[in-house]
């Protein structure tokens, strides 16, 4: 235990001065702080946001003085009131003082609209709110006109409440907030584990593994290796989650992030569940690329020998990726029980209410068997090829190696 707190001390350090490592955590906390930073920019470039003028006029007062409620309304336009002739509407146009007219008349009994602005093109079009803003007032004035009471106008203007409400009670939850945290997730075990592979490799080149080959055995190497790059990839996860987290809080509105996020369905025990399979999900495949890191000797074979794992990583992030759009599925549980995919399906399903603690317990159960496979390969192939500097190990080499006690 204590050569692996030694192994794993060695591996934080060298990581956290690496240039590439601090450079990459610079360039991602500045493009978090910049991208939560977007609104106020534009705001800051456009200027502060406007309205659109519209004038409209009443000639025959047919709302007798009502449409002044119309710029009490939370419509998002600047309405203004007047009663001039055509000719000035079409000044006022010209020279940019409104947008746009309306023009409300009377013929037959019947009400016309028309909507006046400087140019027709092929995008434009009435505001169709503004018209529906109009109709609801024209109805309540006249309705009111009749000398009913206010419970008379409530019955027959009723209010109209719509929600939104699926048959399967147990899927609820914020697809969208799943959706982040499945990438934050990916991000976090894939590339955390990419560094195990590229540890190993550069350290096999530079000759320091000679070093701690004769005082430690390979199985403790492998997993102080993993076990710190882990760590420095937690700890930069969190740094990059605490900096979106502090950023959207103070960049961007209060009710713009209640409109986007809904974190309701986010309890301490999916935070737990969640951990536990970022946990999981790195050693599986941070062994794996342990392995591949083993079979190379020069770093620009890196990224060939990683391919297969990257492929693999893909489609297990893409499996549970998509079935989110069908959590019910059988897709989506098996998904959840796949070692490739479940460290990213399955704290999803248990925000959605669809997991029953034994799904969970299963689930981790064969993620945790399949680990101690590939950590029981992985540790045999670093010690056969600890000290090969010659070619690539193939796969017949490596069914040679695992077929020899």
């Amino acid at each position: 235990m204590k050569d692996i707190i030694i192994i794993m001390k060695f591996t934080i350090k060298d990581m956290i001065k690496r240039k590439s490592f601090v450079i990459s955590t610079i360039i991602i906390l500045l493009l978090i702080i910049l991208g939560f930073n977007i609104p106020n920019i534009i705001k800051s470039i456009s200027g502060e946001e406007s309205k659109e003028k519209i004038l409209i006029v009443d000639s025959k007062n047919i709302f007798e003085g009502s449409l002044e409620l119309l710029q009490e309304s939370d419509i998002d336009y600047d309405i203004e009131i007047s009663n001039i002739d055509y000719e000035e509407i079409k000044n006022k146009i010209q020279n940019k003082e409104i947008e746009s007219a309306l023009i409300i008349d009377e013929e037959e009994n019947n009400i016309k609209l028309k909507y006046i602005i400087e140019s027709i093109s092929l995008t434009s079009e009435v505001p169709q709110d503004l018209i529906e803003s109009i109709n609801k007032l024209y109805t309540n004035h006249q309705i009111s006109k009749l000398g009913l009471s206010s419970e008379q106008l409530s019955s027959i203007t009723p209010n109209f409440e719509l929600s939104l409400e699926g048959i399967e009670e147990e899927a609820n939850g914020n697809v969208f907030v799943m959706m982040i945290m499945s990438l934050i997730l990916f991000y976090a075990i894939y590339f955390c584990a990419y560094q195990v592979s590229s540890s190993i490799t550069i350290e096999k080149t530079s000759k320091i593994i000679e070093t701690l080959v004769t005082s430690t055995k390979p199985s403790t190497i492998v997993l102080g290796k993993t076990i710190g790059i882990g760590v420095v990839g937690l700890l930069q996860m969190i740094l990059i989650i605490g900096t979106a987290l502090v950023s959207a809080n103070i960049f961007l509105e209060k009710e713009l992030i209640e409109q986007v996020l809904d974190i309701s369905s986010i309890t301490p025990y999916l935070g737990f569940i969640t951990i536990i399979y970022f946990i999981l999900g790195y050693f599986a495949y941070a062994f794996i690329y342990a392995l591949t890191g083993s079979t190379i000797s020069k770093p620009e074979d890196i990224q060939s020998a990683n391919s297969p794992v990257a492929i693999l990583a893909i489609v297990g992030f893409y499996l549970s990726y998509f079935t989110m759009m069908n959590p019910n599925s059988n897709l989506n549980m098996i998904a959840s029980f796949l070692p490739i995919s479940s460290p990213f399906c399955m704290p999803f399903r248990v925000m959605m209410g669809l997991a029953s603690t034994n799904d969970v317990f299963i689930s981790i159960g064969i993620l945790v068997i399949t680990i101690a496979i590939i950590a029981k390969i992985s540790i045999k192939i670093y010690s056969s090829a600890i000290l090969n500097y010659g070619t690539k190990i193939s796969l017949k080499d490596i069914v040679s190696i695992c077929k020899n006690k």
